[in-house]
């Protein structure tokens, strides 16, 4: 990460954003960045042909290689698992040619598969059916997913419309700051995007930053497969993600909010679009809000298709138009983020909570939950289970409850779920009965509750073919700052593929030797988080994987 690029794009700010100027480019020019109009950007924001070159070539959605493509079948874990996506290519290869068919990952179709994107909008189950009348008229259609909660509806809780539920809005701007962040602390919210870090704790050290700018930043570009429940706070429950980010600029001091969102989620990027100018047109926007001292204004930026972009530091990098790779900390995004000023970034489900504890009393939200997990979490289940759909239970809720009552069990044999997407742990069912819904209790045996995502691992799928997928998904999307992540996961592939097809045995002491590290040596997540689930396969499915190893 170069800061003076950072520098360089904040010249212009939000209003002329590089970034998105990028992608503005992409699509007017059948997918990807002429050279001609890179090196033009590079000069107009002074910055390096190589730098410009280096973030369009990165992003799936700007590469050259995206040039032509015109639908786009995912390759997410959930349809991987479904065995769906197979015909589903066959069938749509009947409309398209091969060149004219890409891969996104992960559409947040999980609840029904069959998932494919074409001409700005998602597609999953039966769609295909259609497809000649959606090639025609190139509408969306009818999107169904069972929605439930067991214990306090926070997320899923009815809208009361505009008007009733900004009071809360209006009577936070009458208190200051501090008593509203008191609030959050006392609510113990933790981020609800993997690391459960506390809330309180980033937005007071950005608070007490000094800074004549500050930025929040909505982290919806976490693109876990399995994981729809940011698309279903975005689509369903739009207000709640605003009216979060609009009270932590009030508590930080700033008067911008960046939300940042997958490009792989049209329908979220519509319907944000749609609420902030509801709440504009209601007076809840712009200067002076409620005749206050206090102004604030949104923006969207479009994704581009990089799942390290769920990374905050990476996020930042790929909103000033760098390519998106990770920054070493410390300095932390609330000392030095967007454009080097002060920034909060927060997933939107962390945000999404605020207005109810705000509302409530950090008090009142600290008793639902278990110990240090408080409040409630969202669970995503998948197309394996009776019941798919998204669940909102109590933090401290048994699995075993999410699994068989509200999931209604499996509609064939599953030997595992993977929990928390990619860099979750990987639970056999046999473990679901002594596990809830927590942080603690997924930590303290061994896996990660991370975004709750559930997918599940039919008996017949063959593990070794699993733990390829996530090294070969690792790879792709690693953004290449640091060798073990790079190089790691690339030689992991290489050799589950080859035990996977060849007879080929791994040496079991170089394998664990390579998971080590990539544990140990990475500078994010990304690859320091791959080896959980593979070392929850090595540990629960030894039987099944002996033959590939010496």
């Amino acid at each position: 990460m170069s800061k003076n690029i950072g520098y360089l794009s904040g010249r212009k700010g939000l209003e002329e954003n590089l970034f998105e100027r990028l992608g503005q480019l992409a699509d007017a020019h059948d997918g990807t960045v002429p050279p001609e109009a890179m090196k033009q950007l590079a000069e107009e924001y002074l910055i390096g042909d190589a730098n410009v070159y280096g973030s369009v070539t990165f992003y799936d959605f700007m590469r050259p290689e995206n040039r032509g493509k015109k639908v786009y079948i995912c390759n997410g874990s959930a349809c991987l698992t479904a065995g769906t996506q197979p015909a589903l290519t066959e069938r749509l290869g009947q409309h398209f040619a091969a060149e004219e068919i890409g891969t996104m990952c992960c559409l947040g179709r999980c609840y029904e598969n069959n998932a494919f994107h074409y001409a700005g909008n998602n597609y999953s189950g039966n769609a295909v059916d259609d497809i000649a009348a959606i090639r025609e008229d190139r509408q969306p259609r009818p999107d169904r997913y069972a929605v439930r909660a067991k214990g306090t509806p926070v997320l899923t809780a009815e809208f009361p419309g505009i008007r009733a539920y900004y009071r809360v809005l209006e009577e936070s701007l009458r208190r200051s700051p501090d008593e509203l962040l008191a609030e959050i602390k006392a609510s113990g919210l933790r981020g609800r995007g993997g690391a459960g870090f506390p809330t309180a704790f980033k937005w007071e050290s950005c608070k007490n930053t000094p800074g004549d700018q500050k930025f929040i930043v909505c982290n919806a570009d976490e693109g876990d497969p399995g994981a729809y429940s940011d698309r279903y706070i975005m689509e369903e429950r739009p207000h709640s993600l605003l009216l979060g980010m609009l009270i932590a600029g009030y508590i930080i001091g700033a008067q911008r909010g960046v939300l940042y969102i997958r490009g792989e989620y049209p329908e979220s990027i519509r319907a944000m679009r749609a609420a902030i100018e509801d709440i504009r047109q209601a007076g809840y926007l712009g200067q002076n809000i409620c005749g206050t001292d206090f102004s604030f204004e949104f923006k969207i930026i479009e994704a581009q298709g990089a799942y390290i972009c769920g990374e905050e530091t990476a996020l930042l990098s790929s909103i000033e138009g760098q390519r998106p790779e990770v920054r070493v900390r410390p300095p932390y995004p609330t000392q030095q983020g967007l454009f080097n000023r002060p920034t909060v970034v927060n997933n939107v489900e962390t945000l999404a909570a605020v207005p109810f504890i705000i509302q409530h009393g950090g008090a009142a939200y600290a008793a639902i939950g278990r110990g240090r997990s408080t409040g409630t979490k969202l669970v995503c289940l998948d197309g394996h289970f009776q019941q798919p759909g998204l669940c909102e239970v109590d933090m401290g809720t048994p699995l075993s409850t999410v699994v068989y009552e509200m999931g209604g069990g499996f509609r064939r044999p599953v030997k595992a779920m993977h929990i928390g997407g990619p860099l979750g742990g990987l639970v056999p069912v046999h473990k679901v009965p002594g596990l809830t819904v927590d942080f603690e209790s997924f930590a303290e045996n061994g896996f990660l509750l991370g975004h709750a995502s559930v997918v599940c691992i039919p008996e017949d799928f063959p593990m070794i073919e699993y733990l390829e997928h996530l090294f070969e998904f690792t790879a792709h999307e690693s953004c290449g700052k640091c060798f073990p992540c790079r190089l790691g996961s690339t030689r992991g592939k290489e050799l589950l593929h080859k035990a996977r097809t060849q007879q080929y045995r791994i040496d079991r002491a170089l394998f664990d030797d390579l998971v080590e590290t990539l544990e140990l040596g990475s500078l994010c997540a990304l690859g320091g988080g791959l080896p959980l689930p593979v070392k929850n396969a090595l540990m629960y499915f030894e039987d099944e994987l002996r033959p590939y190893f010496a």
